[in-house]
């Protein structure tokens, strides 16, 4: 049986760690037509905090991601 250094056995118990991790990281999944939005905050321009539950029942939001902004193509 061969013996494993130091280094080879840090770099193992590193890369079970590395594989339980990801085994348990939380999976996002897309949302279906529908379905309602998770909660979420963000800073307004006002200086305070803004969440998506916050207009809940009382208006229309529309939620707008684009990945470049004002970049060229």
């Amino acid at each position: 049986m061969c013996k494993l250094t130091k280094f080879q056995k840090s770099l193992f118990v590193l890369g079970l760690l590395f594989f339980g991790l990801l085994g348990t990281a939380r999976m996002s999944s897309a949302l279906d037509i529908g379905d309602q939005a998770p909660d979420f905050s963000l800073p307004a321009t006002t200086g305070g905090k803004i969440s998506l539950s916050q207009f809940r029942g009382k208006k229309l939001v529309l939620i707008e991601f684009y990945g470049a902004d004002f970049s060229p193509v």
